[in-house]
């Protein structure tokens, strides 16, 4: 089988679509005979092999100066480059312009095309409404996001659904043809050991103080403006123990710097692509902070767990089916001082208790292979699938 995987949400240095990506073809490497082609945006267009692996660049801008995420303009190259490969499916990780570009592709092709529903992008959308404009035009909003959602998924073979009442939102809105899967955790990697003194010693933190984490992309859809006030409002009147990092960059890189320039005990490191050296980051912390909202998985919150560092964050996101200790004790609301105020709770909690607890659900659940087994399965069903209506297609002509 040949796999081919389009996206624009793609970061030579991170992002959790990256990691799922590299995961697979981990996968596809050690575990298959297959062969996999990846079109992401990149500096130049371009096409490299390495046996079986094929990456696809397609030149395209950044987002602005200081991102690290670029956007493909050139969806006619992306296809060209499908049409040369000629795979078996195609699974898009793009919602906009580039997943219609691929489903063309796929009807040209007669071959299968999937989509993966990383983010549940609508309810970003929401909240700028709901922010700028006021309630009046959620039901506007809304209406227009289901029926865009319904028109571009709709018409694939098959949508993957990182979250199982995610997937029932979906056929609620009329998407008939989801899967819900889970994203997994390379258990090898991320796993309980002692600690790496020297993570903390390299940025200035003992090994007394008590460490907050957030890994992620510094973006609006993150929630990370409630993070930064949330961190300032425990910098202000929280114990003077505490010492937050942050690994990540993006649009909200300026809040950021501001905020250090008010907060000696914020540390930053703008990414680590190493996942190695990303597991030493999630010992060395105490608690993890995930802000997020509209999280459709949360695969951070899930490698952190596995390395018995527990996850704290706001109630009410698809995330919370992949929490497996301390969920009741999460804020109720997305409000800053509330956050802060749950993390103080948090704190006095047995800490270490709860991430081993959650660490052994996670390794026994979400180990990669099992994730790509049953991705591989749907795969095999759509490809059989496309097959047999092509056939009866024929067999109609031919009457």
């Amino acid at each position: 089988m040949k796999i081919c995987d389009a996206t624009q949400f793609y970061s030579e240095v991170g992002g959790g679509v990256r990691r799922y990506l590299t995961e697979k073809r981990s996968y596809i490497r050690d575990h298959t005979n297959d062969e996999h082609v990846l079109i992401v945006p990149g500096e130049r267009t371009e096409v490299i092999r390495e046996g079986r692996l094929t990456t696809c660049t397609v030149a395209s801008p950044k987002i602005n100066a200081s991102s690290r995420y670029r956007i493909l303009f050139n969806v006619q190259s992306a296809k060209q480059m499908v049409f040369a490969e000629k795979p078996d499916i195609i699974e898009s990780g793009d919602p906009y312009h580039l997943g219609w570009s691929m489903l063309d592709a796929a009807q040209q092709l007669n071959i299968p095309i999937a989509g993966f529903y990383h983010s549940h992008f609508p309810e970003a959308y929401l909240r700028t409404v709901l922010k700028y404009c006021g309630p009046w035009l959620r039901d506007v909003v809304m209406a227009y996001a289901e029926d865009y959602i319904c028109r571009l998924y709709g018409s694939l073979d098959l949508t993957l659904v990182p979250s199982e009442f995610l997937a029932k939102v979906l056929e609620g809105w009329g998407v008939g043809n989801t899967e819900p899967v889970h994203l997994g955790v390379n258990t090898q990697i991320y796993h309980p050991m002692a600690r790496n003194p020297e993570v903390r010693k390299s940025m200035g933190i003992s090994a007394d103080s008590r460490l907050l984490l957030y890994v992620g992309r510094l973006a609006g859809e993150k929630n990370t403006v409630t993070l930064l006030k949330s961190i300032e409002w425990l910098h202000q009147h929280g114990p003077k123990d505490l010492e937050f990092l942050i690994i990540g960059d993006g649009a909200q890189q300026p809040a950021l710097l501001r905020a250090r320039e008010r907060n000696s005990r914020l540390h930053w490191i703008s990414y680590c692509n190493d996942p190695v050296q990303l597991a030493d980051y999630y010992r060395a912390a105490d608690l993890f902070v995930h802000p997020g909202v509209c999280e459709t998985f949360g695969l951070v919150a899930l490698e952190s767990q596995a390395c018995a560092c527990p996850v704290i964050g706001i109630r009410g996101s698809y995330m919370d089916a992949n929490i497996f200790s301390g969920l009741q004790h999460w804020a109720r609301s997305n409000d800053p001082v509330v956050l802060a105020e749950a993390i103080l709770r948090y704190l006095e909690m047995d800490l270490k208790a709860m991430g081993a607890e959650a660490g052994r659900e996670v390794r026994q659940r979400y180990d990669w292979p099992m994730v790509f087994e049953r991705i591989w399965q749907l795969y095999a069903k759509a490809i059989e699938r496309k097959k047999e209506s092509l056939t009866h297609g024929a067999l109609y002509q031919a009457y």
